[in-house]
């Protein structure tokens, strides 16, 4: 019996199967991924080797025909006789689970020594099977005149059935400690045993395959699988051996890797092999099985483990499916709704750091003992060419806006505040935000509402006579005050019951917006007059009625002179606009293209934006089209000479004014309140895979800060950019470096620095002396910018991919895991109600007159999502949506799914089964 003591853990697998994990010396199986490698025995009359025939990193590559190149890697399909005869073949197979060996040679003498004495092989075969196991072993890397001197230097005769005695040539020991002997293995007579003395085949690892070596995962080790046929051999011999300790065996693998599991089937001419071989090759693939195979204490339990794979595995009939045709693997997809994994939950934990402490300031304190052991490796993290390029990207998308919302707040105030108090502004909350905030992933920017606010305080001063900027020092005072408020009663915590519902809402509605907006500024120029030279006409040189015809004729030419110059400036403007967008599409998508290595196509990809900008301002300038460009101020001056750069809080104004700031203050604080923390909780999305936690409260205080600064100032008030924001996380996504042939790099998180933001508006504030290059940007190109920033921030979510399944039919529709769990027209009646409450936020934002109620209008989303739960059940909101506070799942639901689970087959990409002929 199996005295090996097994424990049943609830947690699951990525993939949703349930995992038994075992007690034993043994670390798991996943903390060592498995490299394996099958060689095929050869025999020519040339030589005789052991030949690589297939490997697998997690999908399969095989030799092609003719051993010149591998093939593509695709799913394993195997026979399922090949897997019940091999499971045959292991019950009266040598089977050693604790192994201590460092070498090939002694793991061949010990294999051979154990089939003569358990029968398996006669005296007169251990000859052979002992010289056929220590032939060297020759990889698909190592070219072909590298095999031809290792074939003069060995000279192999053609093998013989019955080897006859030799003289032995004396060891010499070499500088690995290995017996160096003349090669092939010399046969000498021991009594009345036949030993054969063995040559190792060691290879540098320098020597190997380290290209192939960066395929692989770190702290991988190896399974070596050898097939072949012999032909002394009357019955199949097999052999699975586990090192105790793994050890790398000569020459067995292409890579420098440890050697854990050595397979060996040794079978009589005309008895196929290969599709067994393949068979263990896929077996060890397979999470369940490999961790059986790492712990096991007994052949039964290697059994158990071939058992447990063929209950949970698909079989595909023949007569649907070719055995010929290879499965191409799979492009992997988050496994929930929420599109966090496993190990993707990030620092937060369950609550995220929105759970109310019941203290003053609890949460600022909660948030700056998660953030400050971070805050050395938020500056060490940013050494990256990603950084780079995200700061030179950003910079541009950053300054734009604040260009254009700095003409829009002028014409607002009356230039009180204008362009250069915009970027004033910019740097110093950009830097400062940076610097000093829970989430530095987040962008600060001005929005449509805080402009709307502002003409509100504009109409209100000058109704009631009162100096505005005075009177603004004091609304931001109170504002944030209020906001303290909220941070010392961990108000943030409320930010708990905005769900995706609420989020895809507000995130799609500001990309659109952007995209929107892009658009209309490019169609804006058509409308643009373009001046020509005024040219005096009445020269006096012709009479009057000469003048007058020649003063029609010329204004009818140059009236068609500027059309045709606005027709030109429009149609330059377009190809701009559009080149820009499709031009930094492609080169983000470079990085999964098939060209180029891997790091040029990566780099590429990095600076796709910035490429674009470069190329499309270079076309600008070949064209020599008088396109509208950027235009940056060139003093470092206030915009308008009758205010300074210090606001004084008591001037002009009444005492009363003090506290009547209050009422708007309440107002604005919910508008910045809701802008900041719904950005925030979008950044702070579980499959962003963030590792240094959250800081709601922190990102709250700092603003609060920032506001007050700039209210001293006359600098307009920055909050949470969202489409900037979730831009800047997308440009610094980080993927592994090492990705099995065949699979997607596995996408591991964000690269959380503060080093981009801090650059991008340090960049910003010394914008004034960059105008010599600055001014030769066009601004078509820019808008081409915004509306790549807008189309990437949508197809990010979710709303926008359900509303494609309005109009694709149902054969056609991808296979998302919350269409297995809802009915269709569940689905199709959460998206319209999504659509309509994007409608109806759309419509407030683009009235003025209600632009102001936007803010509040979210909190109504939040409550029409409550309203939900008397449309939807539980089990269809936790598909579609997030849980509100107080629905997550119970125990005993987790428990139910976990038994449900165990009753479905384990997603495994090798498990397809054919029973067709091979």
């Amino acid at each position: 019996m199996d005295n090996l003591s097994t424990t049943w853990d609830t947690h699951l697998h990525a993939n949703g199967a349930p995992r038994m994990s075992f007690q034993a010396d043994l670390p798991p199986s996943g903390d060592y991924p498995l490299f394996i490698e099958m060689a095929q025995f050869s025999s020519t009359a040339l030589s005789e080797e052991w030949r690589e025939a297939a490997r697998w990193v997690k999908y399969e590559e095989d030799i092609e025909e003719g051993g010149q190149r591998w093939s593509k890697p695709y799913v394993s399909a195997i026979q399922l006789s090949a897997c019940n005869e091999l499971r045959r073949i292991l019950e009266n197979a040598e089977v050693h689970l604790d192994f201590e060996c460092d070498n090939e040679e002694k793991a061949s003498r010990v294999l051979v020594e154990a089939w003569t004495n358990s029968g398996a092989i006669t005296e007169s075969e251990r000859p052979r099977i002992l010289q056929t196991l220590l032939r060297p072993h020759v990889h698909l890397y190592e070219t072909n005149s590298s095999l031809m001197t290792m074939f003069k230097k060995q000279k192999t005769p053609p093998p013989t059935p019955t080897p006859t005695p030799a003289q032995h040539t004396p060891a010499q020991p070499t500088s690995n400690g290995h017996q160096k002997t003349l090669h092939p293995p010399d046969l000498k007579r021991r009594g009345s045993m036949l030993s054969v003395v063995y040559q190792p085949q060691t290879k540098d690892d320098k020597q190997k395959n380290k290209q192939f070596l960066r395929k692989i995962p770190k702290n991988s080790e190896c399974a070596n699988i050898m097939v072949g046929t012999v032909p002394v051999l009357l019955k199949p011999v097999a052999a699975f051996v586990r090192l105790k300790e793994p050890s790398v065996l000569g020459n067995f693998t292409e890579v420098p890797l440890p050697t854990r599991f050595i397979f060996v089937l040794l079978v009589p001419p005309g008895t196929k092999y290969i599709e067994i071989g393949r068979a263990m090759g896929t077996l060890l693939t397979d999470p369940g099985f490999k961790e059986m195979a790492y712990c096991a204490s007994s052949k039964e339990r290697l059994l158990k483990g071939i058992d447990n794979f063929l209950n949970t595995t698909s079989i595909l009939p023949p007569a649907v499916w070719d055995a010929s045709i290879r499965l191409e693997p799979h492009v992997q997809e988050t496994g929930g709704h929420g599109g966090g994994s496993e190990d993707g939950d990030g620092e937060g934990g369950d609550d995220g750091g929105l759970n109310r402490t019941g203290r003053l300031f609890g949460g600022l304190f909660n948030d700056l003992k998660r953030k400050i052991p971070w805050y050395p490796s938020d500056f060490r993290d940013a050494i990256s060419l990603q950084v780079l390029a995200t700061w030179m990207f950003l910079y541009f998308a950053c300054l734009t806006p604040m260009i254009t919302f700095g003409g829009l707040m002028g014409e607002a105030t009356h230039n009180a505040m204008g362009t250069m108090e915009t970027m004033v502004a910019g740097c110093v909350c950009g830097i400062g935000f940076a610097l000093f905030s829970g989430q530095p992933l987040i962008i600060l920017g001005s929005t449509g509402p805080v402009l709307v606010f502002e003409k509100i305080l504009v109409n209100f001063a000058e109704s009631n006579e009162l100096d505005y900027l005075e009177f603004r020092l004091w609304v931001g005072v109170w504002i944030a005050a209020i906001l303290m408020i909220l941070v010392a009663t961990d108000a943030s915590s409320l930010v708990r019951y905005i769900t995706r519902f609420t989020e895809d809402n507000f995130a799609t509605l500001i990309a659109c917006i952007f995209m929107f907006e892009a658009i209309k500024n490019v169609i804006s120029i058509k409308d643009e007059e373009v001046t020509i030279d005024d040219i005096d006409l009445n020269s006096g040189q012709f009479s009057d009625v000469e003048q007058v015809d020649m003063n029609e004729t010329l204004h009818k030419v140059f009236n068609r002179l500027e059309n045709e110059t606005e027709k030109s400036v429009f149609l330059m403007s377009l190809l701009l606009f559009f080149g820009t967008f499709f031009v930094s599409f492609m080169l983000k998508e470079f990085r999964i293209s098939p060209f180029f290595p891997t790091w040029l196509r990566y780099l590429i990809s990095d600076f796709a934006v910035i490429l674009a900008i470069a190329v499309m301002t270079l076309v600008d300038i070949l064209a020599d089209v008088p396109t509208p460009k950027l235009e940056v101020p060139e003093t470092f001056a206030p915009t308008s000479d009758a205010r300074g750069w210090f606001i004084s809080p008591i001037n002009t104004n009444p005492m009363w004014s003090i506290f009547a700031a209050a009422i708007p203050a309440l107002l604005a604080t919910i508008l910045i309140f809701m802008d900041q923390q719904i950005t925030a909780v979008i950044i702070n999305r579980k499959d962003h895979k963030l590792q240094k936690g959250c800081g709601y409260h922190l990102d709250l205080f700092v603003l609060a800060i920032l506001i007050v600064i700039g209210s001293f100032f006359g600098l307009p008030w920055f909050v949470a950019a969202t489409v900037e924001s979730l831009t800047n996380v997308g440009s610094l996504k980080m993927e592994s470096e090492t990705a099995a042939p065949g699979e997607k790099p596995k996408f591991l998180g964000v690269r959380e620095q503060r080093v981009s933001n801090l650059l991008v508006f340090t960049t910003v504030g010394l914008s004034v002396l960059l105008t010599s290059v600055l001014k030769n940007v066009p601004m078509p190109v820019l808008y081409g910018v915004f509306l790549y920033m807008g189309f990437s921030a949508l197809m990010r979510m979710d709303l926008f991919h359900r509303i494609l399944l309005l109009f694709m039919p149902l054969k056609y529709q991808p296979d998302h895991d919350f269409l297995r769990k809802v009915p269709l027209k569940k689905v199709h009646l959460f998206t319209i109600i999504q659509v309509l409450c994007l409608a109806i936020l759309w419509t407030i934002k683009s009235i003025p007159a209600t632009a102001i109620a936007f803010p509040l209008m979210l909190v109504v989303m939040m409550i029409v999502r409550k309203l939900l739960d008397y449309i939807f059940t539980r089990s269809e909101l936790l598909a579609l949506d997030d849980a509100l506070p107080g629905q997550e799942k119970t125990s005993e639901e987790k428990m139910e799914e976990f038994i449900s689970m165990e009753k479905k087959p384990s997603h495994v990409p090798s498990v397809q089964i054919s029973l067709s002929q091979g």
